[in-house]
């Protein structure tokens, strides 16, 4: 094997003082580098209005983890895959983490430290921010 499961994992799922869970850098991240690189899992896209014919507890699954555009949720393909970059929690005042919604991946913004939560303005990228 040439490399080890951990290559070019920056971050790492912890508690968060934000909301819940969020993503931490386990290693210094540098501005410009693709946070989650290798996270290719298929990403696919729902109505809303099927969504609210589902019990409350399924539906929280795509409030917490969808990207709500227009009339639609992108979510994962089974929220079994979910992966830390679908943790990452919501920063609108000074977030490490821009989104490249035409890659659908993080970027880092600007050099981040060890211990940091990785953070994005999800208004930067999904036009409704579900409260929890």
């Amino acid at each position: 094997m040439s490399t080890l499961p951990h290559h070019c994992v920056y971050a790492r799922l912890g508690a968060s003082k934000i909301h819940g869970v969020g993503v931490f850098a386990i290693m210094p991240i540098p501005k410009g580098t693709v946070v989650f690189a290798g996270d290719d899992q298929p990403i696919i896209w729902i109505k809303k209005s099927l969504i609210h014919e589902l019990d409350p507890a399924h539906q929280k699954l795509y409030n917490d983890f969808g990207l709500h555009r227009g009339d639609e949720i992108a979510c994962p393909v089974n929220f079994n895959t979910v992966t830390p970059g679908w943790c990452v929690n919501h920063n609108s005042d000074n977030p490490n983490l821009d989104y490249d919604s035409e890659d659908m991946q993080f970027i880092a913004n600007r050099d981040i430290a060890i211990g940091e939560e990785l953070t994005s303005n999800y208004h930067s990228y999904s036009d409704n921010i579900i409260s929890t």
